[in-house]
């Protein structure tokens, strides 16, 4: 008699590690070994409630004995090797972020072509065929619980494929068109007996397991003489029911009562193609982008300084323009962070180009994230640049800064993100009718005792350049006498490079508006690269 199984893949995907690997290695175990196989059914049992006790009932034992007389032929359809990776949380919390592992999930694509397994000499009764076929209607998943699948008994008089993944217990080489591959095999259940019988033999004929002088041993010595015997299984049914954490604590590297058997398969039998690139479509454009700051040690207090906000933006501003000129020949210029047209000129308009912003939103004085934005957009080509900016660099450091996406979307979103990095955000983004500043606003034009050029003048003409409404109120405050402003007198108000301001002092400003207006607010010498940013306030 010749038994022959089917499996469909329902989701076209086989997920299953082989034995003795780490996930990691990306190995794919193809096909499913016999081992694999009879524990499946062993595990529908239970599953399925068949049987609910330490061990399946007589037929099923039986009948799972049976199969594991016999080593298996297969059809392999074809199948892609394919994998993705996840970043997998560890469980660990490191100043409130939760530490990952990176994981590879790796599985065979196979549509939906049926793997075939045979047994051409295998002998089931009718009670056995009848509880395998049980089995077969509930078995779910075949591998890793991903690989669903649909089991069933094929009918003698159905023609099946040839079988090209057959067993090479004689060890024959293969040829080009084949190569070998080995699989976790059971042993049969009368040659696992016998070779229990004669480990426990000779662990019980030891010296400290014999009672003295042929006394009838103690109960102390029974205990000793049943805890030798508790690594060796009864029988190959127990062997197949055992779980890492029991192979674990009895140190055993492979399943007792299992076999290591060479297969030769198809040697193109997972094929590998070289990944097809997607269109480059053209990525939708949002307002912001949020990047995180943070160096290898992950001390916060090694990052720069608030004060250091106009250097900081500068410096990733000329990293960003120097990417986006590499990346010139593939992708036009984004003169939202060039700042000039097509035909190099300065943008015209209401400040409409990109801002980049140096923000500390954990409040300790030092920078960790760096808000892009730009009132024109910031393109698929500026995301690109930005998405490409990995590090950068500070004043007297050691080593360099990494930058990282942290978001991007509109305003609304970046305002809705949780936590307090988020909440501090928000008073960034607004809306608010209150708005003070956060870093200094340095004055444009040469100051004035009376006209538009006065410090108020100098401001609300900013707000209306930008599209804003006119204030109700504009208060300068003293930087010696208010407290959220003293370290104003500490942050560097002129550019590295490019012009500078008439006068480098900076005022802390307090504007009110009739309505709550919407943020980032930033205005002055330099706004674009992290002065004059204001924080709104709450009643």
């Amino acid at each position: 008699m010749t038994l022959t199984l089917a499996f469909r893949f329902v989701s076209g995907r086989y997920h299953a590690t082989p034995y003795g690997h780490h996930v990691n290695e990306g190995l794919i175990e193809w096909p499913p070994s016999p081992w694999r196989l009879l524990r499946a059914l062993i595990s529908v049992g239970y599953t399925a409630c068949f049987w609910n006790e330490e061990r399946p009932f007589a037929v099923a034992s039986s009948l799972v004995e049976a199969l594991a007389q016999e080593l298996p032929s297969y059809y392999l359809p074809e199948a892609i090797g394919t994998h993705s990776r996840h970043f997998m949380p560890k469980g660990i919390m490191d100043k409130g972020v939760e530490k990952t592992t990176l994981v590879f999930d790796t599985w065979a694509r196979l549509g939906e072509q049926e793997l075939f397994v045979n047994w051409p000499e295998v002998s089931l009764s009718k009670e056995e065929e009848s509880v395998l076929r049980d089995l077969l209607a509930n078995i779910n998943y075949l591998g890793r619980s991903e690989s669903w699948v649909e089991a069933r008994m094929v009918p003698p008089d159905e023609e099946t494929p040839a079988f090209n993944c057959v067993p090479d217990a004689n060890g024959r080489s293969s040829h080009s068109r084949q190569e070998q591959v080995v699989l976790l095999s059971p042993s049969a259940a009368p040659e696992y007996l016998v070779w229990r019988g004669r480990q426990l033999e000779n662990i019980l004929s030891k010296p400290e397991l014999q009672p003295p002088n042929g006394r009838k041993p103690t109960k102390a010595l029974e205990k000793k003489r049943q805890r030798a015997q508790e690594p060796y299984p009864l029988d190959l049914i127990d062997c197949l029911q055992k779980d890492t954490t029991w192979l674990r604590k009895y140190g055993w590297n492979q399943p007792p009562g299992s076999q290591r058997t060479m297969y030769l398969r198809p040697a193109n039998a997972i094929s590998v193609g070289t990944p097809i690139a997607k269109p480059r479509g053209r990525p939708t454009p949002v307002p912001a982008i949020l990047l995180s700051l943070t160096n290898a040690s992950n001390n916060d207090h090694a990052l720069p300084s608030v004060t250091r906000s106009l250097p900081q933006g500068e410096l990733l501003h000329r990293a960003l323009v120097g990417i986006a000129t590499r990346k010139r020949n593939e992708e036009r210029l984004p003169i939202e962070l060039i700042g000039r047209d097509e035909n190099a000129q300065p943008l015209q308009g209401p400040h409409e180009h990109a801002h980049i912003h140096p923000l500390d939103l954990d409040e300790d004085g030092h920078i960790d994230h760096i808000l892009i934005w730009a009132a024109m957009g910031l393109s698929g080509n500026a995301q690109s640049a930005i998405r490409a900016a990995r590090t950068t660099y500070t004043k007297g450091g050691l080593e360099p800064m990494r930058l990282a996406m942290a978001a991007n979307g509109s305003f609304d979103d970046l305002a809705g993100l949780p936590g307090r990095y988020g909440a501090r955000l928000a008073q960034v983004l607004g809306p608010a009718t209150k708005w003070r500043s956060l870093t200094p606003f340095v004055a444009s034009r040469h100051l004035k005792r009376r006209g538009k050029n006065t410090l108020k003048g100098q401001v609300v003409s900013e707000l209306e350049f930008r599209g804003l409404p006119h204030p109700i109120s504009v208060n300068v405050q003293s930087l010696k006498s208010a407290a959220p402003y003293q370290q104003f007198r500490h942050f560097v108000l002129s550019r590295q490079s490019g012009p500078q301001p008439p006068r480098p002092v900076g005022f802390a400003v307090e504007l009110e508006f009739s309505e709550p207006i919407a943020g980032p607010i930033a205005l002055g010498y330099a706004s674009h690269f992290g002065l004059g940013i204001f924080l709104s306030e709450t009643d």
